[in-house]
């Protein structure tokens, strides 16, 4: 019941979401229209390009709050001294008149290549000013002699302000659309969701059989699915809350984002249920009744505590849990571990972490200097000119060369077919400028689609409205609804759903564009037109599939796993060095992400298909060994407090730590080196070519060079992992018995949790070792797959390139 009640929440905040962005964006779009179609002659002769006022707005309305709407204002200021101003001067000393076709391409790419260059430019700002350019020279081409080259230019930053100034009346009318009311709606939604989750883990931990705790961790599936998406969402908040604290000095309270909070909520959340996945069987052995007792009472308080956040002022702070944790921790000092207990008692870890977190309401926090910077004007420009600072290196050269001759080709091939259209071709490319690399075939695909989609529906507008011009931008509302959904969906996403909010607004918010037949299809040819063009240069320019990067990032992120394994140690912890390489392999895994999404998009064309089953395999390991090497470090910070607190004497204490970190060791052995051999091997693009040179050089090659580290890993049985593991829970129980009695629960829990995680890690890689062998074997279906000697052959040919 509690699910599909969360569940029924969750789908309301969706719609009621979707039809809030829908109805300001269709506010911001109607006011645009009423402004340049009924405003007084003067004002209409200033915004002479109301298509770009109406882009402006979708540019920046998307999912857009007050705040983030604020923030375009600045963006739109500096876009408009990045795109408009140097284009007054150009135009001054060409002059309008001898514009052609290739000058104004080359124009327009010059300039796109110094508005990308720079890499701290936001990205709205880059496409407002990318849109400013592609008008400003085109249109200033179309008309030749007859353009202004001051007034022209000076149309164009006034359009532009238009549509900011849209959205900002959009955003406060009726009443203003806060980043802070939202997150403070995803706020109470985590938090019944966080709640929830404890309440259905706990009750799974203490269930009497199997078929009771299989169906409670079920029932948690769609919450735990919700939960990240969320917390997200509150993250994602955090800027816009920024510059809605800096004009309305009564938001103050809300100034706080609480994603940082919730964050520490989410991860022990996540633990425990890596616990249940892995326990054995139920009910759990270590489950007495005074164990049972406690767990309950300690997750209905712990549940209470998290229901008690809150963003409200008045809120009080809930009472220590000090003593909860004290009579808990007493319970669990009797406990001798077995290997089957380290589940359990991860479990009891993670829940013992949850409660040791900080839990106050989060306006309740005193605001620091550091933390909480005001967001002021001298700020903002203090920043814009650390902007122009451009740092040059090849990753942002061939992004702003990439951009800027797409930008050019398609204004130059568009203006041919065309010349009074062609600003249409240059305009979706101007537009869709993205941060980071797409899956170019899916992203112009949906794009293409989105227009025509869009186009369509505004030509059917125009038809019912015909007699009706004046209240034709009703007909847009139902199609903001559709659209906003389509950006929110797998299929289209946001860039589908942008173009096809443009190509409907565009249509009816048109005027002197000739019949709206002939211009909707004059707009899906010259867009038709921009991404071909997008895509050639894509090709031509980094034609390095994703499916290659992916390979490549795979090798990449067993380098960093191996440094981070390296990390791990009980005697001298560096903590941050683990940290650093911690953030290094979630940085890694995640980019792996990326590219394996992209490379699951891209055509095969006479390529051999990408082996999504395999790298999805791998992706879920490596994730997977990201969270057991987060909670590993987590128990070593606890190991590090106690034994600087502990009276033990230190000779004893040194000697069986000492013992546990050689036990550790043999773990550490076992996944470094299988690591350092799944390195290499992930990198052979082929094994013929990799047999035919071995047997070029192995006449000069020292065999015992390429001796692979593989050999551990796979001969290593399971009774020597079992022994390995058992020799650590002697020495776990050894080090509880000779420590004091106030800190004998929390020593079980740590050492047990870091028992857990690293035998979760050697399981893991026994995994990744059967996805690697897959791999190789999609790859080279002809050969007979041995990792073993693939490895000696990679690194006794690697060895003999480095002599």
């Amino acid at each position: 019941m509690a699910t599909s009640s969360f569940e029924s929440i969750r789908a309301r905040a969706v719609w009621r979401t979707c039809l809030a962005s829908a109805f300001r964006t269709a506010l911001a779009c109607s006011i645009v229209g009423v402004a340049t179609l009924f405003g007084p002659e003067c004002f209409k002769t200033q915004v002479a390009f109301p298509a770009f006022s109406y882009v402006t707005v979708i540019l920046v309305m998307t999912n857009a709050t007050l705040g983030d709407t604020l923030r375009s204002c600045w963006l739109a200021l500096y876009a408009t001294i990045q795109g408009v101003c140097p284009a007054i001067l150009s135009l001054w000393l060409i002059g309008p008149g001898r514009l052609t076709a290739s000058n104004t391409a080359i124009a327009v790419a010059l300039s796109a290549f110094f508005v990308v260059l720079p890499e701290n430019t936001h990205l709205i700002a880059k496409r407002i000013a990318l849109g400013q350019l592609v008008i400003v020279y085109v249109i200033g081409y179309i008309n030749g002699g007859k353009t202004e080259p001051v007034m022209h230019p000076v149309h164009v930053a006034a359009s532009t302000a238009v549509g900011v100034v849209a959205c900002v009346l959009a955003l406060l009318l009726p009443y203003p659309n806060l980043a802070c009311s939202e997150v403070k709606e995803k706020s109470r939604l985590f938090v019944k969701n966080a709640s929830e989750r404890i309440n259905l883990f706990v009750k799974a931990f203490s269930a009497e059989d199997n078929t009771s705790a299989l169906a409670l961790i079920s029932q948690a599936k769609s919450l735990v699915n919700n939960g990240p998406k969320l917390l997200q969402s509150i993250k994602s908040k955090q800027d816009s809350m920024k510059w809605e604290r800096f004009p309305f000095k009564f938001l103050r309270p809300y100034g706080e984002n609480p994603g940082d909070k919730f964050q520490d909520i989410q991860t022990p959340l996540r633990g425990m249920q890596i616990a249940l996945e892995n326990s054995p069987q139920f009910p759990v052995g270590i489950l007495n009744t005074e164990l049972k007792d406690g767990l309950e009472k300690l997750g209905d308080h712990i549940s209470k505590q998290i229901k008690n956040m809150s963003l409200i002022e008045s809120a009080t702070v809930p009472e220590s849990n000090a003593q909860n944790a004290e009579k808990f921790l007493q319970t669990l000092q009797t406990i001798q571990p077995t290997k089957k207990d380290l589940p359990s008692l991860f479990f009891l870890f993670c829940l013992k972490n949850l409660l040791n977190k900080p839990i106050f309401p989060l306006s309740s926090k005193k605001e620091s200097s550091g933390s909480n910077k005001q967001v002021d004007q001298e700020g903002f420009m203090r920043k814009t000119l650390n902007n122009l600072a451009i740092t040059i290196n090849s990753r942002r050269f061939l992004a702003a060369f990439k951009c800027s001759l797409s930008l050019g080709l398609a204004i130059f091939f568009g203006s041919i077919y065309s010349k009074e259209n062609g600003f249409w071709a240059g305009l979706p490319v101007a537009i869709s400028l993205a941060a980071t690399r797409e899956a170019t075939f899916k992203v112009a695909n949906v794009k293409a689609q989105g227009t025509v989609l869009g186009t369509v529906y505004g030509v059917l507008g125009c038809f019912l409205f015909e007699r009706f011009v004046q209240i034709r931008f009703l007909s847009l509302l139902p199609w903001f609804i559709v659209s906003s959904f389509l950006s929110r969906s797998r299929m289209y996403g946001q860039a589908g759903g942008i173009s096809a909010v443009i190509g409907a607004v565009l249509i009816l918010g048109r005027k002197g564009f000739g019949p709206p037949s002939e211009f909707a299809i004059a707009r899906i040819t010259e867009t038709f037109i921009g991404l071909t063009c997008s895509i050639m240069v894509e090709i031509m320019l980094h034609p390095t599939r994703a499916s290659t990067l992916a390979k490549i990032q795979l090798s990449n992120t067993f380098k960093i796993l191996h440094g981070c394994i390296d990390s791990i140690t009980l005697s001298s912890p560096d903590k941050n060095n683990l940290d650093e390489n911690q953030n290094k392999l979630k940085f890694h895994v995640n980019e792996l992400g990326k590219f394996i999404e992209e490379a699951e998009a891209e055509p095969n064309f006479w390529f051999l298909p990408f082996s999504s089953a395999c790298y999805g395999k791998l992706m879920g390991s490596l994730s997977k060994m990201v969270e057991y090497l987060l909670f590993g470090t987590q128990a070593l910070r606890f190991l590090e407090q106690q034994s600087t607190s502990t009276s033990i004497d230190s000779n004893v204490w040194k000697e069986i730590v000492n013992k546990l970190d050689a036990d550790l060791m043999l773990f550490k052995d076992l996944i470094r080196r299988s690591t350092k051999s799944f390195e290499e091997v992930s990198l052979v693009k082929s094994l013929a070519v990799l047999d035919k040179e071995f047997e070029k050089k192995k006449n000069s090659i020292d065999i015992e060079l390429g001796k692979s580290s593989l050999y551990n890993i796979r001969s290593s049985s399971e009774e020597r992992i079992e022994k390995n593991i058992s020799s650590y829970i002697q020495h776990l129980n050894e080090l509880v018995e000779y420590s004091d009695e106030k800190i004998k629960g929390q020593l079980v829990l740590s050492l047990s949790a870091l028992g857990f995680c690293m035998e979760s890690l050697v399981k893991e890689t026994k995994e990744i070792e059967k996805a690697i062998k897959e791999l190789v074997q999609w790859e080279n279906p002809s050969c007979h797959v041995n990792l073993y000697n693939i490895s000696c052959k990679a690194r006794a040919l690697a060895n003999t390139e480095t002599d």
